[in-house]
């Protein structure tokens, strides 16, 4: 089962699941669950949930492949108990979840569970729940009373050492429920942690028209996505279903690893965190798109330094990686001019995002006495984004969970340096130590993005 049902999952976790049945067979399928509308079953179900994926190449080429090993799609707001029924049948071996950094009701700051959000109210006082973590103990629930064993938790989303983290909220939501049902999680369930990796930009309607002109055939739910695609899973799953825990993922490609950590680093610091901040100091400069962005020289050189200069020493790197080639693999990928992956869409939900992709970069470069100009220039540029205007004074549709608070505190400040310390003071982002030390350096970012514009900005930083 999986939690989530979007374009990512469906691109990439679907794909491999299928390569692994049609290598080495398996009586394996997909359910998914829409957590928040109907649009993706209603788009799926009159096609009998067969979808496809369409790998766009930086020469303009298209490849395309039918997907057939989703089964079925549930709508949770619409059907709750459906939803955990489904779970708590013993043939789900795995759920797998692509929520966002938001859908996991935590704080991210420091990783816990947030007992005050309006869903985890909900759910700790009702047996039918509305968010994932909800979902995930409720079905453990049903699981452990009619003795079953548990499902393996698989995470896919952009989270710093993610199967952990997700355990945490799980156990601790558990524990507010029943004592007992948290002990049998934390025994016999698993959390394996994960790295994933493709860029899959949204589909629009008139990419469905033009496809459905090119192949003659009308897919009303394509996915759109790039040639390249990375899984790394930490090999650990409920042992009590032995060989039947999951399908034969390796067959499929997928890099099974005692420890994801590394990847986790690589990846959320590289591609995640320079892909936030070219969708912040992009947007702010008129740039639709990552390609875009970086076909402007100065944000080309600009990716280029964070590479070099402030993230790659800030990690160690996995074994037989060579960083500064994955970095270059990564320009080639934000240069593919058929991935129109919008600034926009990157710069949604940045309060969730900044502690795992930017701010844990910067701490870390910190306390090695490191200095960290363009990731700070960033943090700078997502404050001034979160002001809603743009630099030609033009409203910025600005989608977070924070959006309200962000704007209202920068708004109710008067000068650049109160509105930089107002949106400090956000603990859910910021701690207290960190936004201590940032206070100054992202104070000067800010005033020389009011200044000079982002695009200037960036270049004197270079």
């Amino acid at each position: 089962m999986h939690l989530g049902l979007g374009a990512f999952f469906r691109a990439f976790g679907a794909v491999y699941i299928e390569d692994a049945v049609r290598v080495s067979g398996g009586d394996w399928g997909i359910v998914g669950v829409s957590l928040q509308s109907p649009g993706t079953r209603d788009r799926l179900a009159p096609q009998d949930y067969v979808y496809s994926t369409v790998t766009q190449g930086a020469d303009g080429s298209e490849t395309f492949r039918r997907v057939e090993i989703l089964q079925d799609v549930l709508v949770a707001p619409e059907d709750p108990e459906a939803v955990l029924a489904r779970m708590a049948d013993p043939s789900i071996r795995i759920v797998t979840l692509t929520v966002t950094e938001k859908g996991y009701c935590h704080d991210p700051a420091t990783g816990t569970l947030n007992v005050s959000h309006p869903d985890i109210v909900h759910d700790l006082n009702n047996p039918l729940p509305r968010s994932a973590p909800g979902f995930l103990v409720r079905a453990l629930q049903r699981r452990r009373a009619a003795g079953h064993p548990p499902f393996t938790v698989l995470t896919c989303d952009n989270l710093p050492e993610n199967g952990r983290l997700v355990r945490g909220v799980v156990l601790d939501f558990a524990r507010r429920v029943d004592s007992g049902l948290a002990g049998w999680i934390e025994a016999e369930g698993r959390f394996p942690s994960t790295m994933v990796d493709r860029i899959t930009p949204a589909t629009k309607p008139e990419d469905i028209q033009r496809l459905a002109q090119k192949t003659g055939v009308r897919d009303a739910a394509p996915v759109l996505c790039e040639p390249f695609r990375q899984w790394v899973v930490e090999d650990d799953f409920v042992p009590a279903y032995g060989a039947g825990a999951r399908p034969d993922l390796a067959a499929a490609g997928v890099e099974l690893v005692a420890d994801v950590t590394p990847y986790e680093h690589m990846k959320l610091r590289m591609l995640n965190g320079t892909h936030s901040s070219l969708a912040y100091l992009g947007y702010l400069a008129g740039h639709e798109t990552i390609a875009d962005t970086v076909a402007d020289p100065v944000f080309a050189a600009f990716v280029k330094m964070l590479w070099e200069q402030e993230i790659i020493p800030s990690f160690q790197a996995p074994d037989g990686v060579d960083l500064s080639d994955y970095a270059e693999a990564l320009f080639e990928r934000y240069s593919n001019p058929a991935i129109r992956h919008r600034t926009w869409q990157i710069a949604m939900d940045g309060s969730q995002k900044l502690p795992q992709r930017i701010l844990g970069t910067i701490a870390d470069n910190l306390s090695a006495g490191r200095q960290s100009p363009g990731l700070v220039l960033a943090v700078a540029a997502w404050m001034r984004y979160v002001g809603g205007t743009d630099e030609r004074g033009q409203p910025i549709e600005v989608k977070d969970p924070l959006a309200e608070r962000l704007r209202n505190l920068s708004e109710s400040a008067p000068t650049p340096d109160e509105k930089v310390a107002a949106l400090l003071s956000v603990r859910e982002i910021f701690s207290s130590g960190l936004a201590a030390q940032l206070a100054v350096p992202v104070g000067r970012s800010y005033e020389l993005l009011c200044r000079v514009g982002a695009r200037r900005a960036a270049e004197e930083i270079l």
